[in-house]
């Protein structure tokens, strides 16, 4: 069933936000259902090698919570490590995944996301990330596909609005061990997007997990290795992510 609340509680959120963006390397594929009562410690890390044989990376840690059946939110902080440069604070993020259908109850199962991103360079302003999330399962299989607008607000230099989305397919083999293929892309602007040889596009294959370690407790996990397919992405990514959940 559609949940009526969440709408005037993305609307407040989205009243909080009033160069060209680049997803980094620990990006992970967003999902629109919502389990309440959970409560986790998210670790999400990523490397890649750039096209020029340089390599970057980037980590966070955050806590998250679900306060309604319908409303997981989470707060994390950011650190990169630009190529050439070291490890430092990158950005303070603060999620909201709302789930606007029932699970399992219509084909579909339809979520809607709002990130903000305050940057430690204060120059960016806000960095606000929105759109629908979809989940639909086949049998042992499972799709997802997330369509995000990511614009910058009350930033002193100019940021592009850009079109981001992601792709995941994934065979529920067991709890313990599943694997798939993961896919993140930017198309550019998202009322004119660039020629298909300069927009950004990486995907690869990806491993998910579940270890319980008590009754409500747990450590759940994924990785990909992304190969990236133009020249505006780069040549390879690592990606991890860790929850425990309790």
């Amino acid at each position: 069933m559609f949940k009526k609340k969440a709408i005037p509680a993305m609307a407040a959120l989205c009243l909080f936000a009033g160069s060209q963006v680049h997803a980094g390397p620990n990006d992970y594929i967003r999902t629109p259902t919502v389990e309440y009562g959970e409560r986790e410690i998210d670790f999400k890390s990523g490397i890649q090698k750039n096209r020029d044989g340089s390599t970057a990376s980037a980590n966070s840690i955050g806590f998250g919570f679900t306060p309604t059946s319908w409303w997981f939110t989470e707060v994390y902080a950011k650190y990169a490590r630009p190529a050439g440069e070291s490890t430092s604070f990158d950005a303070w993020e603060w999620e909201n995944r709302f789930q606007l259908t029932e699970s399992g109850k219509y084909p579909v199962d339809v979520g809607f996301l709002l990130e903000v991103e305050r940057p430690k360079d204060r120059i960016e302003g806000y960095e606000i990330t929105y759109g629908p999330m979809f989940q639909a399962e086949w049998g042992k299989l499972q799709g997802n596909f997330n369509a995000f607008i990511q614009k910058h607000v009350r930033a002193s230099a100019a940021f592009d609005t850009e079109l981001l989305y992601q792709l995941q397919l994934k065979y529920r083999n067991s709890e313990q061990l599943e694997w798939g293929i993961q896919g993140f892309g930017n198309a550019g602007r998202w009322n004119q997007w660039n020629a298909s040889g300069q927009q950004e596009f990486k995907m690869g294959p990806a491993l998910f997990g579940k270890v319980r370690t008590g009754t409500k407790e747990a450590i759940k996990w994924n990785a990909g290795l992304l190969a990236g397919t133009t020249s505006a992405t780069p040549k390879t990514t690592l990606r991890f992510q860790a929850e425990y959940e309790f």
